[in-house]
């Protein structure tokens, strides 16, 4: 209230764990907020930094080329190159890119790759060829990941302008589905109680979840059980994937306390027993 108005308290607020909830702002929330602000400055620089070595590796290129073609038109203004000379040195090129056409070819597709197409930044959690992977960084020619193992892979950018990639990053809010089962002697006075339970508990976390949310019966399995499914959705992507792996963890150990509040359990069915009496005498 010193240094803020009403309405910057009540945005700032937001940034913080459980502030909105109790008015205060928690020493762990806070240390929490200064850790997320720092890597995301620290991914920031990295990605600027990433970005600035790429355009000036492609500015010393197209350097190279103005200059050449700046040398060739003062020989032909200054009249020392003749026409002859000028149309073997052209050949001379053109046979040279024909030799190297697959080089030109892939700095071209490179370039194409970085400053047009785009499709992360360094920091973001990508999947190629079905492995998550985080940009580590970027260059005119190659693109350096590191997998969830902590190994480094290079990937020529010529070859990830023909592979489909996810980007997490830049995905919108991501659902999730928890399936679990129930009795099918559950009443459904039950059911409905277990339906408001999870919706108080989703409401209660606006942080975490979205408040759209369902709880459906997908089928009756075997003729003693109901497979019920909660769908849910966060409040982030699935950039930060230990902190979506969190919060499921904690959505489940939650399901699992109201369902045993609510006493919803899950019974074998009876099972048939045959017994055979064997005459021991016989066997002696």
């Amino acid at each position: 209230m010193r240094f803020l108005t009403r309405v910057e308290i009540h945005t700032i607020f937001a940034l913080f764990e459980g502030a909105l909830e109790t008015g205060r702002i928690t020493k762990s929330s806070f240390r929490n907020w200064v850790v997320r602000a720092y890597l995301e400055r620290k991914a920031l620089a990295h990605s600027l930094n990433d970005t600035k070595t790429a355009v000036q590796q492609l500015h010393k290129l197209a350097s190279a080329i103005v200059s050449i073609i700046i040398l060739v038109m003062s020989l032909m203004v200054m009249e020392v190159a003749t026409s002859k000379v000028i149309v073997f040195v052209l050949t001379q090129l053109v046979l040279v890119g024909f030799m190297f056409r697959n080089t030109c070819k892939m700095v071209f597709e490179s370039i194409v790759f970085i400053f047009i197409m785009h499709p992360f930044d360094i920091g973001d959690r990508c999947v190629i060829d079905g492995v998550q992977m985080i940009v580590e960084e970027m260059n005119i020619l190659t693109t350096v990941f590191l997998r969830y193992d902590m190994e480094k892979i290079y990937y020529p950018n010529a070859v990830l302008i023909t592979k489909p990639i996810s980007n997490f990053y830049r995905s919108p809010e991501m659902a999730d589905s928890i399936i679990f089962t129930v009795d099918i002697s559950t009443s459904m006075d039950s059911i409905i109680t277990l339906k408001k339970a999870i919706q108080a508990y989703v409401e209660s976390k606006p942080k975490y979840w979205n408040p759209k949310h369902s709880v459906i019966v997908k089928e009756i399995d075997e003729q003693n059980k109901l497979k019920m499914c909660l769908c849910v959705q966060h409040t982030i992507n699935h950039q930060n994937y230990g902190e979506r792996s969190s919060r499921i963890s904690e959505l489940i150990l939650e399901l699992k306390k109201i369902l045993e509040n609510l006493g919803i359990k899950y019974s074998l069915l009876p099972q048939e027993v045959r017994l055979t009496h064997v005459n021991l005498d016989n066997w002696s």
